[in-house]
C-alpha cells in the first residue's frame, strides 16, 4: 500500500486546465420587464425549439446597466425554457454579485477590440467533401478542414456543416453552418434559400429573421463585420 505521504507529483494527473476559445450565444436584454421578455422569447423558441434546447448563453447586461434587474428571476426564466445561462458581462457591481449568488461566472472582457479581417484559410490540396445525394431529415454532414459541396437538396431537419464554404446546388431547407471553426471569410452559396438556420463563424439567423427578399432564389451568405448578409447571386 502506498504511503499517504507519497509526493503528489508521483500521482496520475487527475485533470487538465486549458484555455480555449469557444463560440457562445449572447442574450442581451433590452428591457427589465421579465414578463415581456419571456413572452417574446417563447414566441421565438416556438418556431425552432431544438435550436434553443440546452443552449449555453452569456447574459450581456450593457443595455440595462444601472436599471433595476432581478437577475435571479431572469436566470430562472431562462432555465425553465431549457437555456443554460453560464455567465454575465457588462453588469454593475450588484449584477455581478447576483450572478455569483446564482452560480454564474462574471466575464470581464474590457473594451472590445476592433475586429480585423482574417485572411482566408487555404484548404489543403483535395480537401473538401462532395455529396451527390439529397441530405435527408435527421442527417448531419460535416466537411472538416475544407468546403462542402452538395449537388442536391438539403431537407428540413438536416444539418450541413463545414470549416470552409458550403455550396448547395439544390434547395437549402435545413441548417447550414459554414466556418464552424471560426473562419469568418467562409460563405454559403445555394440555388434556393428556404433554410431553417444559417450561420457563419457562429453568427446565425433563424428562418423568421431571414428577409423574404432572400428566399426562394440563388443567394450567397457572408459576414459583413458582425452582421450576417444574404445577397442575391
Amino acid at each position: 500500500m502506498p504511503s499517504i505521504s507519497q509526493p503528489i507529483a508521483d500521482a496520475t494527473p487527475a485533470f487538465e486546465l486549458k484555455g480555449r476559445m469557444l463560440t457562445l450565444s449572447v442574450l442581451r436584454p433590452l428591457i427589465t420587464d421579465h414578463n415581456q421578455l419571456a413572452a417574446q422569447l417563447d414566441a421565438r423558441m416556438a418556431s425552432m425549439p431544438e435550436l434553443f434546447r440546452h443552449l449555453p448563453v452569456v447574459l450581456d447586461l450593457e443595455a440595462v446597466r444601472g436599471q433595476p434587474l432581478a437577475l435571479a428571476e431572469l436566470v430562472d426564466c431562462l432555465r425553465q425554457r431549457g437555456l443554460i445561462p453560464v455567465g454575465v458581462r457588462a453588469g454593475d457591481e450588484a449584477d455581478e454579485a447576483a450572478a455569483v449568488a446564482a452560480g454564474l461566472g462574471v466575464i470581464q472582457l474590457g473594451a472590445e477590440p476592433t475586429r480585423r479581417p482574417e485572411p482566408a484559410r487555404e484548404p489543403p490540396p483535395n480537401a473538401g467533401l462532395v455529396i451527390t445525394q439529397p441530405v435527408r431529415s435527421g442527417q448531419q454532414i460535416y466537411a472538416r478542414d475544407g468546403d462542402l459541396v452538395v449537388l442536391a437538396s438539403v431537407s428540413p431537419g438536416a444539418e450541413v456543416l463545414a470549416d470552409g464554404h458550403i455550396h448547395v446546388y439544390g434547395t437549402l431547407r435545413g441548417r447550414a453552418l459554414a466556418g464552424v471553426q471560426g473562419n469568418s471569410n467562409a460563405r454559403i452559396f445555394c440555388q434556393n434559400l428556404e433554410a431553417e438556420l444559417i450561420s457563419i463563424a457562429g453568427v446565425y439567423r433563424i428562418s423568421e429573421n431571414i428577409q423574404e427578399t432572400g428566399r426562394g432564389r440563388p443567394v450567397q451568405i457572408f459576414l459583413d463585420g458582425e452582421a450576417l448578409r444574404v445577397q442575391s447571386l
